[in-house]
């Protein structure tokens, strides 16, 4: 059970002083049987003037912070610890009736899952849809599990990753035009593609560890990561890395959860200046692995 480390920095540059509007922040992961928290720990500058903590309504933790001087910088940086037990590959225990596709929710969950299951994008012709339905066998049985990994698989190898500045997330229809994108249009085109199929679909947004010293080749890695799940009964909501063909959690740092890629930000605000004031911003995501502690571990609080 390796011990992920995550060290995240963040900082905007103004060409002079500005003032900020309140800023939102996601980098304390969710805590689970698969993954807890033993650390974590954020500096500012310059000191906020106030710290609210809140959870969602996903539950994800988010921590709401107000600003009182005007400055020609902003720096966050977050450290978190966490053990992670990783899936050793699909183990999916789906119940019997939900076995073969087409899945059929049970009543008392679907109105709760509703709204995940719903399109969000527009896709008039059907298009994708239209690809999705590629992956279901005609006229035979099609094995919900080998339906979803082959799909996620798919993307993985007929698309190519592109890193892109700009934020926000491009519609599904431009990515599987395109057949380019980031680790979030990846991971929306799926979600959309499985809602396509009557499946409901989740936006995860975390970290994922890269492991260089045995060369394997990981996309998204030096930032912030993105990815899905797909919930299937009997298994719940089940991880699904489009960008690298991931199929469970194995390397991947839950944050946050949600609907929509835009629910799911890790970090958002406003300043309050000239469009021109803005010198750009500089990122760096560092994610390694510790030796595990002897004995049990206890959460610390925030620093």
């Amino acid at each position: 059970m390796p011990v992920f480390s995550v060290r995240h920095l963040t900082e905007y540059r103004y060409a002079r002083p500005v003032a900020f509007g309140e800023h939102r922040l996601m980098f304390r992961p969710r805590d689970s049987h698969d993954q807890r928290l033993l650390h974590s720990a954020l500096e500012v500058d310059p000191l906020p003037a106030g710290i609210r903590w809140i959870h969602d309504v996903f539950g994800n933790s988010v921590v709401l912070l107000r600003f009182a001087r005007p400055a020609a910088h902003l720096r966050f940086e977050t450290q978190i610890r966490l053990d992670h037990t990783p899936s050793s590959g699909p183990d999916f225990q789906i119940d019997d009736a939900a076995r073969h596709y087409p899945v059929l929710y049970a009543a008392e969950d679907v109105p709760d899952l509703a709204r995940s299951m719903e399109r969000h994008h527009a896709d008039p012709g059907g298009e994708v849809a239209q690809w999705a339905r590629k992956f279901v066998r005609p006229g035979k049985p099609t094995e919900t599990g080998h339906l979803l990994m082959t799909l996620c698989y798919a993307i993985r190898e007929s698309f190519t990753y592109a890193r892109r500045a700009e934020p926000g997330t491009q519609p599904p229809l431009m990515t599987l035009h395109l057949r380019r994108g980031t680790c979030r249009d990846f991971a929306l085109f799926m979600m959309e593609a499985v809602r396509s199929l009557g499946f409901a679909a989740r936006f995860v947004s975390g970290y994922i560890y890269v492991p260089d010293r045995d060369g394997a080749e990981m996309l998204g890695g030096g930032a912030t990561h993105a990815w899905c799940q797909v919930y299937l009964p009997g298994a719940g909501w089940v991880e699904f890395d489009p960008t690298n063909g991931i199929v469970g959690n194995r390397d991947l740092i839950r944050v946050a959860v949600a609907r929509t890629p835009d629910q799911a930000v890790p970090l958002s605000g406003s300043y309050h200046g000239l469009a021109g004031d803005s010198l750009g911003m500089d990122v760096q995501v560092n994610v390694t692995t510790i030796p595990a502690p002897a004995g049990a571990s206890m959460e610390l609080p925030l620093a």
